[in-house]
């Protein structure tokens, strides 16, 4: 096909050819069927490897296209993902002297962090207790229960205990008040 690259050659014989038409849709032709963006991102999810051409050019259009993705995501998604702050730097390095260096070095840092999530997801799942930061959830956590007894009777208890009396939990409330000072004074001398 025109416009093909070596290495569009050979992603092809591995990865599914989905064809962009001039009339916007999308055909996947291992499926023999139109798709959507949706499907391509559900196809990206899942590690689906596939090279999106223009029908009529044959040029490779997947990095267009997996932009284009990236902006759906990020207009009807509900939760940006990409921050404003980044979004700027990003563009200023277009034209940089850097520009060149800035794909290699996002997908060093995107296979790194994709390493380190499944570490991070692990530690999450065995419980991080020895650390400062479990501790600042656990009595984040105490706080908002006692904040819900204070304030919304009922809403914070479990069904099966009783009532906890209003001068237990002031106390409970001060106790944790103390505790998150102790924390905050260890952190700090973390940080020094």
């Amino acid at each position: 096909m025109v416009g093909r690259s070596k290495a569009a050659s050979r992603g092809a014989d591995e990865a599914v050819i989905i064809k962009k038409y001039a009339n916007r849709r999308l055909y996947n032709t291992a499926s023999s069927s139109y798709i959507t963006l949706e499907d391509l991102a559900k196809m990206v999810r899942e590690n689906v490897e596939f090279q999106v051409l223009d029908a009529k050019t044959g040029d490779d259009i997947t990095h267009s296209i997996l932009t284009q993705i990236i902006m759906d995501e990020e207009a009807n998604g509900g939760q940006q993902m990409l921050p404003v702050s980044f979004l700027r730097q990003l563009i200023g390095m277009y034209g940089n002297s850097m520009q060149a260096l800035m794909p290699s070095y996002l997908e060093a840092s995107m296979a790194n962090f994709r390493d380190n999530q499944s570490k991070i997801r692990e530690a999450f799942e065995k419980g991080i207790s020895a650390t400062p930061f479990a501790a600042i959830h656990e009595t984040n956590m105490a706080m908002m229960r006692a904040a819900a007894d204070v304030f919304l009777p009922g809403m914070g208890k479990a069904k099966d205990k009783p009532a906890a009396p209003a001068a237990d939990t002031k106390d409970e409330l001060a106790a944790l008040r103390e505790q998150m000072a102790a924390m905050q004074k260890k952190l700090d001398e973390l940080g020094k």
